[in-house]
């Protein structure tokens, strides 16, 4: 079921067309990634569902609500982690996310007790007295993620949340990403590091200019690019083997694209199919080939969005 509909979403700044017609649907309960350039209206899209900016055209629905005649209602339901870090450096952790908390109605005891579950849940327990600028990068980024969730939202958009922190306190954001999803959230992430993309999101959507692109699972847009996956099996190849007359075997098998081999390490490219590695297997056992390892590799994302777009991510 979608949870958030953009329908012909468009939006105008002067005579600049930030946001061109565009097209998203979000289900409920998923991890969505909303990846482009610079410049690409990723923000524009954002701030529009956000209810932070008005919109030109279009229809946009959230959880069966239209944002032009709900958007009080809308604003219940989001929880926003912003790219630009907002907290206040004069308060402590505790108290910066009581401050966000409390504009959405939390009062009292229930307000004390989420803001200190919202920072016990990103691993600031043990900082509720301690102030911003005594923080670094990576614990200001959680707190800003705090501040974001401590009134249980069922939509949370994260716009760019990992900027600049460690390689902990990544890896410690995108687990506490997925904790939310399995708690019953919706989430759209964006982000320029296309690995955290294809860790965390369900599906993706691509725009450039304003436009949609291309949007599904990431197996589905890569198949947009090439539908080859390169597999690598390391092999012990019995004394006398003739492993010229074995690869043109491979060779001559269905979706087979190439073979190869150096060091007995073949290489065959086969078009993604189910079971098609399996075959492949199969072929090295009826031999008496003993495999050692073997491992594939799809096209990346970095490699379809280049493609589709002409350009890097960053």
């Amino acid at each position: 079921m979608a949870f958030v509909e953009i329908k012909n979403l468009t939006k105008y700044y002067g005579e600049l067309c930030a946001v061109d017609h565009l097209n998203i649907s979000v289900e409920e309960g998923e991890i969505f990634g909303l990846i482009g350039p610079n410049g690409a209206g990723k923000s524009t899209t954002l701030h529009v569902i956000t209810t932070l900016t008005d919109f030109d055209k279009g229809e946009v629905i959230i959880d069966g609500l239209d944002l032009r005649k709900d958007k009080v209602k809308i604003k219940q339901l989001i929880g926003m982690v912003p790219q630009d870090i907002a907290v206040y450096d004069h308060l402590t952790a505790l108290e910066n996310v009581k401050f966000f908390a409390s504009l959405y109605g939390l009062r009292g005891k229930e307000l004390t007790k989420a803001s200190k579950e919202a920072l016990d849940f990103v691993g600031l327990s043990d900082r509720l007295s301690l102030k911003p600028k005594h923080m670094s990068g990576g614990m200001k980024r959680r707190l800003n993620i705090a501040c974001g969730i401590a009134h249980g939202p069922k939509f949370i958009v994260m716009d760019e949340p990992t900027v600049g922190v460690d390689a902990q306190s990544r890896e410690h954001i995108l687990n506490s990403i997925q904790i939310l999803r399995e708690r019953g959230a919706t989430v759209i992430y964006t982000s320029h590091y296309m690995n955290e993309v294809e860790i965390i999101c369900n599906r993706i959507a691509i725009i450039d200019k304003g436009k949609l692109v291309a949007s599904g699972t990431k197996h589905q847009l890569v198949s947009l690019v090439t539908d080859v996956q390169s597999v690598y099996i390391h092999a012990k190849l019995p004394m006398g083997f003739l492993a010229e007359d074995f690869m043109k075997r491979l060779r001559n098998m269905p979706d087979v694209k190439a073979v190869s081999m150096k060091d007995y390490m073949f290489r065959i490219d086969i078009i993604m199919k189910e079971n098609g590695i399996s075959r492949i297997v199969e072929q090295f056992i009826q031999q008496g080939i003993s495999i050692i390892s073997i491992k594939s590799e799809e096209p990346d994302l970095d490699t379809m969005f280049l493609t589709l777009t002409g350009h890097d991510l960053r």
